[in-house]
């Protein structure tokens, strides 16, 4: 009877030290509400955006800068949104670049992945081609158009062509930087469940490396985003069609600032709704899934 009753006292024990060491780990997660939500995340560029065109209407109200050939009116330049809007152009201009842009990204990413993979593997590959995209890393995009426009013309190759000079050795390199900062221990562990090779770069190294991946990424779309509005300022074609950066090339050479304003209003849309839409959620997904991200 007392060992029945010594047992009992134990598992008790047992179990209330469980439920401790789950209530430690569990953490109650509420559901954000809309205000919290709009506190947060929409009334502050909302602000920062009216605090701007505040100021930009100031200097123009109050004379500061009174010639519209260098700074054009928030109206002006609304006004220009308008017409774009009305002749059923402006979709048509973010279109051909984001498509371009997308497309070309996909193929960097198809590229760069396993080169990536490959570099940070292979000792004799590293010491070969790692310098070598770390300069490519730091060539200014722009300087492939030239080059590319000679050997493939004036066409959409040509802008994959310079997409992916630009944003290929960010991706690679990327990739490269989170597989360096794999703990050994997580390869001798998969190493041990059998996890070599093919599988284990897909089932260990890919996954524990994504931290570092997702930067490279990252600043694979940053670089190929300037890469492609590089390519369209400077090689432009009726063929092409008019993409963003034809578009500010258009507004430079018909002395329009409201049609400059609105090329880089546009681009500076463009590279926020692609981070907001695509790269933001992945962050979040990597930081929940690590548990280091439990709200937002």
């Amino acid at each position: 009877m007392a060992s029945t009753d010594t047992a009992k006292a134990v598992l008790g024990e047992t179990g209330s030290v469980e439920a401790g060491l789950d209530a430690l780990e569990t953490t109650a997660v509420s559901r954000t509400s809309f205000r919290q939500t709009f506190t947060a995340k929409i009334l502050p560029p909302l602000v920062a955006t009216a605090v701007v065109l505040l100021v930009w209407q100031a200097l123009i109200s109050f004379k500061i800068v009174d010639n519209p050939a260098k700074l054009p009116s928030p109206a002006d330049v609304a006004g220009e949104f308008k017409t774009a809007w009305l002749q059923g152009t402006l979709l048509d201009y973010i279109w051909t670049s984001v498509s371009r842009g997308l497309l070309g990204f996909l193929f960097a990413l198809a590229i760069g992945t396993p080169l990536g993979l490959v570099v940070a593997r292979v000792r004799f590959v590293r010491a070969a081609i790692g310098p070598v995209l770390s300069g490519l890393q730091s060539l200014p995009s722009v300087a492939w158009v030239p080059p590319a426009v000679i050997w493939l013309g004036l066409n959409n190759s040509m802008m994959y062509a310079v997409i992916l000079l630009g944003a290929v050795p960010s991706i690679a390199n990327g990739l490269v930087s989170g597989i360096d900062q794999v703990p050994p221990l997580f390869l001798r562990a998969g190493r041990t469940l059998g996890a070599t090779g093919l599988k284990g770069a897909w089932h260990i190294v890919l996954p524990a490396a994504l931290p570092g991946y997702l930067a490279g990424l990252k600043q694979g779309w940053a670089f190929s985003w300037r890469s492609l509005m590089a390519a369209e300022i400077i090689a432009s074609s009726p063929d092409l069609g008019v993409g963003l950066g034809a578009l500010l090339e258009n507004g430079r050479n018909a002395s329009s600032m409201s049609a400059v304003f609105e090329a880089i209003f546009l681009i500076l849309f463009v590279g926020i709704a692609i981070d907001l839409l695509i790269f933001s959620p992945l962050e979040r997904w990597v930081l929940r899934s690590r548990g280091l991200l439990v709200k937002g």
